[in-house]
């Protein structure tokens, strides 16, 4: 996107929908696979995070866009579990280093600031169509 695109409040906050939309679908495959078990720590789930972007269109109006989708640095936990079917040789799976109570509470987060973009949208709706019924 251009630094000079108009951006109306319906592209702001639909870009914002979608944004929250992507950090949602990442969380919940979190959530998702929170207490998987791999046999290696290189092949471990580890979490995921959007990266967003600020957009500037004309006169300051801003929204945002998901860039990349980074992986947590986060240390798998090594477990000894020989009877494991995952189980290295040494009896070792590594479990999934996932937060599930931050994820809880980021989906949380995520699921107002949607609700808060699709309100936006409908007192646009209500503001055009007021605006509308005025100039009849």
């Amino acid at each position: 996107m251009s630094m000079a695109e108009k951006l109306s409040i319906f592209d702001i906050s639909g870009r914002a929908m979608a944004a929250q939309l992507v950090r949602m679908n990442t969380s919940a495959s979190n959530i998702a696979n929170a207490g998987t078990v791999s046999g290696s720590e290189s092949k471990a789930f580890r979490a995921m995070k959007p990266v967003f972007q600020t957009i500037v269109g004309e006169a300051g109006r801003a929204t945002v866009e998901v860039t990349r989708i980074d992986t947590s640095t986060a240390t798998p936990v090594k477990r000894n579990d020989p009877n494991h079917p995952l189980a290295d040789e040494d009896g070792n799976v590594w479990e999934a280093a996932v937060d599930s109570t931050a994820e809880m509470i980021e989906m949380l987060e995520i699921s107002r600031q949607y609700q808060n973009n699709v309100q936006v949208l409908a007192t646009a709706k209500g503001l055009i169509s007021e605006t509308l019924r005025l100039g009849q």
